[in-house]
């Protein structure tokens, strides 16, 4: 049995289908650099490091969702599939214009639902009335960049929003009966280790669905990589067996009714920085697995919280 209550698990729950993440871009830009917010955009970010190569800008909803099946295909014949909005702000924008865009994406037969990554701060009360209405015809779930609970390190990073800020656009998209999902960077600059650790009990307060949680990467052509090449002294960055214990203690205090989809990411080699740990997502995480059983560490074990969802057998 898996210590944690992990999101593959959730979704074996949820349908009665196998379902894969499809990626799609569509067409949004981002408040924090067009000048609505802000400019230049948070300072670690490059979209280029988490854009999928079948996920074609400028290209329809429909021809996307062709292309994302034609690029499953040969593993997963009879897959279904999550739409996944994933790049800039996903909720940016005129409201029935992304209503519209959404509604097509779930149209198509292969689609069983929407995943919309956005900024807490791009939610309106207009789009979130027509994303409600969605999700009582099929699975919808909004997937929010907190990255922080802490409002220094917000700041510093050029987000633009403060963690309040996160908190009340959960509690209202909860409150509208949709599924809600948070990410979260581990270890951003001057954040200690209990500032760190502090993430968990403040998640754990809040109606999540899941949360990505992923370490601090130093992504080349960003404002983080050019403070990391004049100061490296003002970043911790972790080596992997660091990490593999910081997560397991921060997995001890968050509630085990929130879903953890992932524990780390991986940028592409030639955009990479640092940390390069040269370990796939997979081997962190088993290691994870592996050491919360030597430690017998449990999701949630060291604040007691009620209502844990099952552990689920590994894959």
């Amino acid at each position: 049995m898996l210590p944690y209550n992990d999101f593959a698990s959730y979704l074996r729950r949820r349908f009665p289908f196998k379902v894969q993440k499809l990626s799609i871009n569509g067409g949004r830009s981002c408040p924090n650099r067009d000048g609505s917010l802000g400019r230049g955009g948070c300072t670690y970010c490059n979209n280029a490091a988490f854009s999928p190569a079948y996920c074609l800008e400028g290209a329809s909803v429909e021809e996307q969702i062709a292309e994302g099946i034609r690029f499953f295909a040969y593993k997963y014949p009879d897959m279904r599939y999550l739409a996944y909005f994933q790049s800039y702000t996903g909720t940016y924008g005129d409201a029935e214009q992304l209503a519209a865009v959404f509604e097509e994406a779930l149209r198509h037969p292969r689609i069983a639902g929407l995943i919309i990554g956005t900024r807490p701060d791009c939610m309106p009360d207009l789009l979130l009335k027509d994303l409600a209405e969605m999700a009582r015809r099929g699975f919808v779930m909004i997937e929010y960049g907190v990255e922080s609970t802490v409002d220094e390190s917000l700041a510093r990073i050029n987000r633009g929003h403060s963690f309040g800020c996160s908190a009340e656009a959960i509690r209202r998209t909860h409150a509208c009966g949709i599924a809600v999902g948070a990410h979260l960077i581990i270890g951003l600059p001057g954040e200690s280790r209990e500032q760190i650790l502090g993430h968990a009990d403040r998640l754990s307060e809040l109606p999540l669905t899941s949360l990505k949680m992923h370490q601090l990467q130093i992504v080349r052509h960003t404002q983080m990589a050019a403070e990391w090449e004049a100061s490296p002294e003002r970043f911790r960055l972790y080596s992997p067996e660091e990490y593999i214990e910081l997560a397991i203690d921060f997995l001890e205090r968050l509630n085990p009714a929130i879903a953890v989809e992932r524990f780390v990411s991986q940028s592409p080699a030639g955009l990479l920085l640092a940390p390069s740990w040269g370990l796939k997502n997979h081997e962190i995480t088993a290691r994870i697995v592996r050491r919360m059983h030597e430690r017998g560490a449990v999701q949630g074990s060291a604040v007691g919280i009620p209502g844990a969802a099952p552990m689920s057998k590994p894959e």
